[in-house]
């Protein structure tokens, strides 16, 4: 059985490379193929030896770091790998890689992160965010997010099993290509991180500084509260964040992995703020014994047990997160740790290859007995 790759780029090193990295794991020797690789991103682990195939995307004027003004492009681009001489092809997508063109007596089995968000639910927030509600330019941006739109619904057909990270995202799924799909959680290495019983004075906050993370929103509440905040992590809203941080709040920018989880180990609590399709930054909080405060909605309603694991709080709002901080100060200590890192084994590294191997091993018995002799 030859196996194919294809992932949208490979640009930084977030969860959707996570998963990209144990598929490879569990295939290895197994080509990439992507629109766009930056080789100089810091790539641990299998990946930076991996063969990766790219685009015409990345030759093109700042392609490698402004890929994504290049959207209207990447369609066609992704539809230009040739993938005949693989068996099964997995595409790792959350954006077009499901897109790629492959024959009837090939399998293409897709792990969707998330349908398009800035082309489905996000559209409006994304033309905001962007300063394009108004004017030529911003017709221009929503007829191109109206093809992108309904490019993304008839290529759904070219997959033959989708493969959902969250029922969270299985029926974002539904909604959007009326098909429906098998969930199996990502990867999150658990046993990385050794609980640890004596928790610290201070919460923890972990993320991407990109504004559907909402530090704004954390580090406001933690302003208003005044309890003590740690705040790890880059990006382009970094600047914003540092300007409105109160002295309570300490940003640590981007930190090594052995960092992160000494923090996470010794955290009271950790914080999080986004409706995220999974979010592997809450489970790992878990692993490492920390209870979770997090938005209740998206993938951590999966994730988090409330009153066992953490809290939920209702609203993403400044005042709903400071209530949740106020109770966590009263029964904080009612949480269980041994519990809590128990729930996190849910999401384990080993789990996830022993579900994937499952499935795609049984999705290519079934598809070679359906073949004509």
């Amino acid at each position: 059985m030859q196996v194919a790759l294809v992932h949208d780029w490979l640009t930084s090193y977030a969860g959707a490379e996570r998963v990209l990295e144990t598929m490879l794991e569990l295939y290895p020797g197994s080509p990439i193929y992507t629109l766009v690789y930056d080789p100089d991103s810091f790539w641990p682990g299998s990946i930076a030896n991996a063969q990766i195939k790219s685009s015409y995307i990345g030759r093109l004027p700042w392609g490698k770091k402004k890929y994504r003004s290049y959207l209207p492009f990447m369609p066609l681009a992704i539809e230009q790998f040739d993938l005949s001489g693989y068996d099964v092809v997995i595409s790792s997508s959350h954006a077009v890689a499901k897109g790629v063109i492959t024959r009837a007596d090939q399998l293409h089995i897709s792990y969707i992160h998330t349908p398009i968000r800035y082309a489905w639910d996000l559209q409006h927030q994304y033309l905001r965010e962007a300063g394009l509600e108004r004017g030529l330019r911003s017709s221009i941006a929503r007829l191109v997010l109206h093809y992108i739109r309904n490019w993304d619904v008839a290529t759904a057909n070219r997959v033959d099993v989708f493969i959902a990270n969250s029922r969270y995202v299985a029926r974002r799924i539904w909604k959007i290509y009326r098909r429906r799909a098998r969930i199996i959680y990502p990867p999150v290495d658990v046993d990385r991180f050794t609980p640890r019983y004596e928790r610290e004075d201070f919460y923890l906050a972990l993320s991407r500084f990109v504004p559907y993370k909402k530090m704004d929103l954390i580090v406001q509440a933690f302003n208003k509260s005044g309890l003590p905040l740690v705040v790890i992590g880059d990006g382009p809203e970094y600047p914003k964040i540092r300007r409105i941080a109160a002295k309570n709040v300490e940003l640590l920018g981007r930190q090594p992995d052995e960092v992160v989880k000494s923090y996470m180990e010794r955290c009271k609590a950790f914080v999080f703020a986004a409706d995220e399709d999974f979010g592997i930054a809450p489970v790992e909080a878990q692993a490492a014994g920390a209870p979770v405060i997090a938005y209740g909605k998206g993938g951590v309603t999966e994730t988090v047990i409330p009153g066992k694991t953490g809290l939920l709080y209702e609203q993403q709002t400044v005042k709903s997160l400071v209530d949740a901080l106020m109770m966590f100060e009263e029964k904080g200590r009612d949480f269980d740790i041994e519990i809590i890192r128990a729930n996190a084994e849910r999401f384990s590294k080993k789990r996830f290859i022993y579900e994937l191997s499952n499935l795609v091993d049984s999705e290519w018995a079934k598809f070679v007995s359906s073949l004509p002799t």
